[in-house]
């Protein structure tokens, strides 16, 4: 059977179904996200721009075979252990996850793209792409841009397009955080933790979130997403 009948989640798959296909990896995070959204927001954030841009791919590029892996949502989230329900397991260690990952999949799929809904593991990725590029690993990482006047963390950003894909879990304290995003607050982020800034874990204000906004957020991040097969 054919990835299109079965879908593109590659563990709905056998294996004689997935042949050399481009893998979209979504990774996220399991960390708090202020009072009114759910720890799994940016995990389910990047598995559905996957899956949206895997749609779009079938359709449009048919001979371009693409699958979908199953979430990595344990990751860098240090900063967030302030609050609970936050799991981390560190930049270094999540490192050599990304590397081995890499490592594995390569030996059957032609390219590796990471979806990457948490900011916190910038690092973690920069440091794997060195060792990627050093053994010609075919892996990038693509993570959606902050529209103009995009928030950090929890505001309205991320509540917009939680109110598009899971109005369900969209609670209703939406009240603002630390809305000041300046050097300093950066700096003292990653010295002390968001708790040290925003004492409810919001680094933006949600209130001006609406799921129309979400839903022109998830298409213009979806096609940019897209424009990775193309780089």
């Amino acid at each position: 059977m054919q990835p299109a009948e079965l879908g593109d989640r590659l563990a709905a798959l056998a294996w004689p179904a997935v042949d050399g296909p481009t893998l979209l990896f979504p990774v996220g995070s399991t960390e708090q996200h202020g009072p009114h959204l759910p720890m799994g927001t940016d995990s389910m954030i990047a598995e559905a721009l996957a899956q949206a841009a895997a749609r779009v791919v079938r359709l449009d590029r048919p001979s371009t075979p693409v699958v979908v892996s199953t979430p990595v949502s344990f990751t860098a989230s240090g900063e967030h252990e302030g609050f609970p329900g936050t799991i981390s397991i560190g930049t270094e260690v999540f490192t050599s996850v990304l590397i081995e990952l890499v490592r594995s999949a390569s030996n059957w799929c032609n390219r590796i793209i990471f979806v990457n809904g948490h900011g916190g593991n910038a690092e973690a990725f920069r440091r794997a792409s060195v060792v990627w590029t050093e053994e010609n690993r075919n892996a990038l990482v693509w993570t959606p841009p902050l529209p103009a006047g995009g928030d950090w963390h929890a505001g309205w950003v991320e509540t917009s397009v939680m109110l598009a894909l899971h109005p369900e879990l969209v609670g209703p304290a939406r009240e603002p955080g630390e809305t000041a995003q300046g050097p300093e607050v950066k700096a003292l982020l990653r010295a002390s933790g968001v708790k040290a800034v925003s004492s409810n874990g919001v680094l933006g204000d949600p209130g001006p979130a609406t799921a129309e906004k979400g839903r022109k957020l998830f298409d213009e991040w979806t096609a940019s997403l897209l424009s990775a097969f193309d780089g």
